[in-house]
């Protein structure tokens, strides 16, 4: 399931209300992507992966399975190697 809009080679954009839920209870985390956190629509994406860097205006709020990052600009989810993504400005 992937419905973001693509940015490039593995590359997806995030609009700028986007939230990812990051469940870390695992040895390779969840990334759960939502368009706006406030829509109340099903996840815009799912990966594996950990997500080791947010280079954006965001917000970040430990859960107590992961944590919630909440997007202030619009930015691009990029992957960088098998197991790794980084969350940039566009």
């Amino acid at each position: 399931m992937n419905t973001l809009a693509p940015a490039g080679e593995d590359r997806w954009r995030l609009p700028q209300h986007a939230h990812v839920v990051v469940y870390d209870e695992r040895e390779r985390e969840l990334l759960t992507v939502y368009d706006c956190g406030a829509a109340q629509k099903p996840p815009s994406a799912q990966v594996l992966g950990n997500l080791v860097r947010v280079r954006a205006d965001h917000e970040l709020d430990r859960t107590v399975t992961g944590y919630v990052v909440r997007m202030r600009e619009a930015a691009v989810l990029e992957r960088q190697g098998d197991d790794h993504w980084l969350i940039a400005s566009e």
